[in-house]
């Protein structure tokens, strides 16, 4: 086979208007909801600490908008068997402390993994790994213990220094557009530019990531010019009052995450197909994106985005029709016992978040599902609480988010039957003989043609079962001053763009 190459709510309004403070300098500041805790990328995992090691560091490879693998650092970075990955980098990539990066570098930042004294919850993605050897100065190779064509997005990790430790959660060294200037916990981060960084110095003079927990503060801050841009961390009912400010734009493209309704398939109401696709049926989704969301989410068929190179247009959909559900429930033996009666026909349990946005969702498919005969009785539980539910099964429907989904094989770790928790997120304990064998298959495959055709199947035969209802995805949204320019969101709506990113007068 030949080498491939993966060459604010109405409230907000009320507020009295404060004085403007427009930034003078070209210095951007971010408004972020969370603190990052730890800026070394092998370790760090919270959302905010990953968005800032997109600037401090720079990585073998990247995503791009069809969420394919493609070289970022590397100057080439190949296969023959998919078990042996080779990447190059360039000479003069510098490190912040002005060191030159070389394949030492690359290798000890993934042998890291390796290491049974690291303690990272990053290990596991790279359990595939069996060995990374020095080529030469500039060459690394990657040997698996198996053929994987999934496997280089695993090598989207800032590659750090030889002999970085604990000291990078605080201090890190990297070769990104920025270099860290300072770190106040739970308040703010400052990046400076990184002058002599690979691929030119930033097109700003820094940023600030400004800690703004609370989401009307965040919108006020946007209002007055003391923070220059929020990126999806404000909620669609913010983002629609903060439209119509004049001095404010909003930058929206379409996002990765996906939100569904869950169900136990070993519970004996659930485990009749007729049963979960009569209540995807009863689901009013435009009602959900275009009220609830405002607009900013995009109808959904599965767990792989709409851009993804594999995804499968014609996966079978299911719109809002009443009369099907209620025929599909009839065929399954639950008959509406008292006609326009007050009856149901049978009776579930939804369990949510006590996040605002999870409870108003329920009240709607609480709403959606009694139209069609389904008393829906909904109980909200703190996340954590949630989860440990779910994870047990002990549930019947549920609603939550896949966060960040870029590769196909997240069908494998959601529906191949073995892939059962703890093991894997399959929590509904869906089975099916012929998806099993195709996402087996899938995984292994060589042709990317091949796999593409085998995902897509995949996708056909688990949206006609209905595991899952498909709720939305997300869209992403980035509300900023009107003064700057390079706002631009990628489907991961990443923070890279944000060397771009520069203040006009």
């Amino acid at each position: 086979m030949n080498a491939r190459r993966l060459v604010l709510a109405a409230a907000f309004f009320a507020v009295a208007c404060q004085a403007r403070t427009a930034p003078t300098s070209d210095v951007i500041v971010v408004g972020l909801a969370n603190a990052p805790t730890n800026l070394d990328p092998g370790v760090g995992l919270d959302e905010a600490s990953q968005k800032l090691h997109q600037l401090l560091f720079r990585s073998l490879v990247k995503i791009d908008a069809q969420l394919k693998v493609v070289p970022d650092l590397a100057t080439s970075f190949e296969t023959s068997d998919y078990i042996n990955y080779v990447a190059t980098i360039p000479a003069g990539v510098k490190f912040h402390d002005g060191r030159e990066m070389t394949a030492e570098d690359v290798a000890f930042t993934f042998r890291r993994f390796l290491d049974p004294a690291f303690t990272s919850a990053r290990k596991g993605a790279y359990s595939a790994l069996r060995a990374i050897d020095v080529v030469d100065r500039l060459t690394v190779a990657f040997r698996l213990k198996a053929a994987s064509a999934s496997f280089p997005i695993n090598l989207i990790m800032g590659i750090v220094p030889k002999g970085t430790g604990p000291e990078a959660m605080r201090s890190p060294i990297g070769s990104g557009p920025f270099r860290l200037k300072e770190f106040v916990p739970d308040d703010h981060v400052t990046l400076a530019p990184f002058a002599e960084a690979y691929g030119g110095a930033p097109a700003n003079a820094g940023l600030v990531f400004k800690v703004v927990p609370d989401e009307t503060m965040r919108g006020l801050e946007l209002r007055n010019g003391s923070v220059d841009i929020v990126v999806n961390d404000l909620s669609p009912d913010l983002v629609y009052g903060l439209k119509r400010e004049p001095r404010l734009a909003v930058v929206t493209g379409p996002g990765t995450d996906y939100a569904y309704i869950g169900m136990n398939l070993r519970d004996p109401l659930l485990a009749d197909a007729r049963v979960r696709r009569a209540i995807a049926f009863a689901v009013d989704t435009d009602a959900i994106i275009n009220h609830l969301r405002r607009g900013l989410a995009r109808p959904a068929t599965g767990v792989v985005p709409s851009m993804s190179w594999a995804y499968a247009e014609d996966a079978p959909a299911f719109g809002h029709d009443l009369g099907r559900a209620r025929r599909l429930l009839d065929e399954a033996g639950y008959r509406d016992p008292d006609g326009d009666g007050p009856q149901p026909r049978l009776r579930l349990t939804l369990k949510t978040s006590t996040a605002e946005a999870y409870r108003l969702q329920a009240a709607v498919l609480q709403q959606n599902l009694a139209e069609a005969g389904i008393a829906l009785d909904v109980r909200s539980y703190e996340f954590a609480t949630l989860m440990t539910d779910v994870v047990r099964g002990n549930v019947q429907l549920y609603t939550l988010q896949y966060v960040g989904v870029t590769d196909p094989d997240m069908l494998r770790r959601a529906f191949l039957s073995t892939q059962a928790p703890p093991v894997g997120f399959n929590r509904g304990h869906y089975k099916n003989a012929e998806v099993d064998d195709l996402i087996t298959r899938a995984s292994i495959a060589l042709d990317e043609t091949d796999r593409r055709d085998l995902y897509q199947r995949v996708q056909r035969l688990v949206a006609a079962d209905a595991p899952y209802v498909s709720l939305w995805a997300k869209t992403n949204v980035a509300v900023s001053q009107r003064n700057l320019e390079g706002v631009a969101l990628s489907p991961i709506a990443d923070f890279t763009f944000l060397s771009r990113v520069h203040r006009v007068r």
